[in-house]
């Protein structure tokens, strides 16, 4: 199924690597290397001791923590309802994305829902979505 319409986000130095790991099929998180914390959205230090960022692998794998169904059509190529939620990733209390829910009705979604990552590529852009795990 082609991915939907969506508004692409500008990549630059600092966003480039979260944007366009899924190339690879990883979903990949800003990581300080002098604290070990994973950090999102992606920083150019880190905010809690000014250590140096990379981009780590993730296992992709979290819970919804919160959601928000879109009943109201903000642009007329972007189809309703869809899920916009928060998802926390199992690496690390409060490593949180913000992303799309995709292959589940809105109503099945719940918090606590376990979901895993996958990828809207859009150009050189890959979108990470998340769908419940099986």
């Amino acid at each position: 199924m082609a991915p939907a319409p969506r508004i692409l986000p500008e990549t630059d130095e600092t966003t480039r690597p979260y944007w366009t790991s899924g190339a690879s099929g990883q979903l990949r998180i800003a990581h300080c290397g002098a604290c070990r914390r994973f950090i999102h959205p992606p920083p150019r230090v880190c905010p809690d001791c000014s250590g140096p960022i990379t981009f780590e692998a993730v296992s992709g794998s979290g819970t919804v923590f919160t959601y928000t169904v879109a009943h109201q059509q903000f642009r007329p190529d972007v189809p309703t309802p869809f899920v916009v939620a928060l998802i926390e990733l199992d690496e690390q209390a409060d490593l949180r994305v913000v992303a799309n829910i995709v292959d589940c009705e809105p109503d099945a979604v719940t918090s606590g829902l376990r979901v895993s990552v996958r990828f809207e590529q859009h150009g050189e852009v890959f979108v990470p979505v998340f769908a419940p795990v099986d």
